[in-house]
């Protein structure tokens, strides 16, 4: 805990000392997030980082403008979110665009070992509540604004999900697409079936 919290202050004090610019490198740009979500933007199990490489541009930008506007992150409950709220904070329109256009062209974090499950339970309910959206690989579908979750850790996965169920997440009026996943966030019945579910989506990462 107290490696996390040294991690995160140093974050927040790089974003308070690095200035930002529209036209500054997009790596350097980047580096205050690398403290937490890892120098390739791999992502960090330990700091409940998620992955950010190869996620689509549209869907980071629409994140760290939530942030931003306190539409994600506000809730008392949401620690990681407050914290991104805080950091973002600090980026312009211009700086968003800049992040998220360079974080999407980079490669997919190598996948981590999947956990077990019981894969077959695992496919029926991902591809009855969350295929349609997320697409048949979970490899996301911008047109739909359903981002990648193959690129993501089981224990992010999993927090998120339950930020939706519990109203953490998905409660704001401006967050459109959070508020249809809160919904869908009713669809599995229980626990067990939620990690039967990611396991299966990280099984479809390790197929890669």
């Amino acid at each position: 805990m107290s490696k996390m919290l040294t991690l995160i202050s140093s974050a927040l004090l790089v974003f308070v000392l690095t200035p930002f610019s529209a036209n500054a490198d997009a790596p350097s740009s980047y580096q205050p997030c690398a403290a937490c979500h890892g120098e390739a933007a791999q992502g960090s199990t330990e700091l409940k980082a998620p992955a950010l490489a190869a996620q689509d541009a549209a869907y980071l930008a629409r994140q760290l403008q939530h942030f931003k506007a306190g539409v994600r992150g506000a809730d008392p409950q949401d620690t990681q979110g407050a914290q991104m709220k805080a950091l973002a904070a600090a980026l312009s329109d211009e700086d968003i665009v800049l992040l998220a256009d360079y974080l999407a062209a980079l490669p997919p974090p190598v996948a981590t070992a999947p956990q077990t499950g019981d894969l077959k339970n695992g496919n029926n309910y991902y591809h009855a509540s969350c295929g349609a959206c997320h697409g048949g690989q979970a490899q996301g579908n911008p047109g739909l604004n359903a981002p990648a979750l193959v690129t993501l850790d089981a224990a992010y996965i999993k927090a998120q999900y339950q930020n939706f169920q519990q109203g953490v997440r998905g409660e704001h009026p401006d967050d459109k697409y959070g508020r249809q996943m809160k919904m869908m966030s009713g669809s599995l019945p229980s626990e067990k079936d939620l990690d039967d579910v990611i396991a299966y989506i990280q099984s479809l990462a390790a197929a890669q």
